[in-house]
């Protein structure tokens, strides 16, 4: 089943911009997932249990922050690839 995952999030520190581009960066080392990112959010596209196994473990990572808060939209639809759901 194809998912697609719009994340946001807000390190609630000064220096919220390191870990934001250190989350982008740990998630596009997965080969089974696509990244893309936008000044708003990142979008995560693939196969649901690789999206969410990837997720999972840098949401964790990122949670050694202190305070880190995410939001996600998850949908089970391949947007990138059909953008206009009927």
């Amino acid at each position: 089943m194809k998912t697609s995952v719009e994340i946001s999030y807000y390190p609630l520190t000064e220096e919220y911009k390191i870990p934001i581009k250190d989350f982008i960066k740990r998630l596009r080392k997965y080969e089974t997932i696509v990244v893309k990112t936008s000044g708003m959010n990142t979008q995560v596209f693939g196969e649901y249990f690789h999206v969410m196994e990837a997720i999972t473990k840098e949401i964790y990572s990122s949670f050694q922050i202190p305070h880190s808060v995410f939001i996600l939209k998850v949908i089970n639809a391949d947007l990138q690839a059909d953008p206009n759901i009927d």
